[in-house]
């Protein structure tokens, strides 16, 4: 039977301690299903990689100590710290903003991004096997910015959907084989900041549109997908909530259409997580990896969703799960060039969980600001019922 729409709700503090405390199956897997005979598969589906100047400055201090990169140019430290997670996926899927440039630059920042490519091999490099590419930056650079964003990750070996360089590029569903299932990935956005594809030429960014979505959900079928998965670009920029119209679309989605997953992105704040007719709709899971020029402390905060499908009948299980990640970003320094006694001195993308666990050597400020990022991330995930479908961290917090 399907589950109904759930509305708003308040987590107690009792209940957010009871969930902090479970102990994950795994936690990378149901060992369960796993040992039932079933097919199953895991999901790993991170927020936004937006790639600011901070960003590609500290990918040019880390390439002089790791000597590694393409032009002096090395983001892997920066990404390193989600790889545990990533890697473990049996799909991983990214969803890359921006617009790629030449690996020697020039690079440009907001409004018009364009970025390095080699913070693609950086993704490839954590685990991630695909990225979806429909977002209000996929146009920022026209034609030639999409041919070169996508041949950027061609070269990496990163499969991608969103946006495409032809026609039959674009009519072609991308489908993963995942442990012997079919996996078709959609993905689609509001808008382009504006700017729009040349005239007969449409199929180049996806544009939101509900019939559109439906009919490619059932052109993935007749391709043969046994799951399918969409990420949306939706909602309100720094708005922890989800707008009247991405529940609108949400619900509709979830009720008129056989899409397994819907993962939002754009916010670039976490928002909730809810279980709509069955299927698992996160609303928006924040930054994966961004340095905006005035941080607001929620954007440093994202999530991985972690999702456990298993073969029920003639549908899936889909048990969701969830990884706080937190972005650290070191201060701005004194008029003497100098950081803060104890600050963090490079802008890192930590598992906040892991962190913890393993920290030691953490300063007091910095477990604090960590714990607040898992807490605050959990209460926002579950601030609409999600806790009584099963949604759980996929690591607790240690004591």
């Amino acid at each position: 039977m399907k589950r109904r729409y759930r509305r708003s709700v308040t987590i107690s503090v009792a209940l957010l301690a009871t969930l902090s405390t479970a102990v994950a199956c795994g936690p990378f897997g149901d060992d369960k299903a796993a040992s039932s005979g079933d097919p199953t598969f895991t999901v790993a589906a991170a927020g936004d990689i937006l790639i600011h100047p901070q960003l590609t400055e500290q990918a040019r201090k880390d390439a002089k100590v790791t000597g590694k990169g393409e032009k002096g140019i090395d983001f892997g430290p920066t990404m390193a710290g989600i790889k545990p997670v990533i890697s473990k996926a049996d799909l991983a899927i990214c969803h890359f903003e921006p617009v790629t440039g030449k690996p020697e630059g020039p690079f440009e920042s907001y409004p018009a991004f364009l970025v390095p490519p080699q913070i693609v091999t950086a993704i490839k490099d954590v685990g991630y096997d695909t990225c979806t590419t429909a977002s209000n930056h996929t146009l920022d650079h026209g034609p030639t910015g999409v041919t070169d964003t996508l041949d950027a990750l061609d070269k990496a070996g990163v499969e991608h959907t969103g946006s495409a360089r032809t026609k039959a590029e674009a009519e072609k569903t991308l489908i993963k084989n995942v442990k012997g299932v079919k996996v078709a990935q959609l993905s689609y956005a509001f808008g382009f900041n504006g700017k729009e594809p040349p005239k007969g030429k449409a199929w180049m960014a996806n544009l939101t549109d509900f019939k559109a979505i439906k009919a490619a959900e059932k052109k993935a079928r007749k391709d043969g997908a046994d799951v399918v998965i969409l990420s949306i670009h939706w909602g309100r920029e720094n708005w922890p909530n989800p707008s009247r119209s991405q529940l609108s679309l949400g619900r509709r989605l979830a009720e008129k259409t056989g899409i397994d997953l819907i993962i939002g992105h754009h916010a670039h704040v976490v928002q909730p997580m809810e279980k709509v007719a069955g299927t698992w709709i996160a609303y928006g899971v924040g930054n994966q990896i961004a340095r905006h020029d005035v941080p607001t402390g929620l954007t440093e905060e994202g999530v991985i969703g972690w999702f456990e499908f298993t073969k029920k009948g003639k549908g899936w299980d889909v048990q969701a799960k969830y990884v706080p990640t937190f972005v650290d970003i070191p201060p701005d320094p004194d008029d003497a060039g100098k950081l803060p006694e104890g600050a963090v001195k490079d802008h890192r993308l930590l598992d906040v969980a892991a962190v913890l666990r393993d920290g030691d050597k953490l300063t007091k400020q910095q477990r604090s600001r960590y714990r607040l990022a898992f807490e605050r991330t959990e209460g926002t995930m579950l601030n609409r019922g999600a806790a009584d479908d099963g949604l759980r961290p996929l690591q607790p917090l240690s004591d």
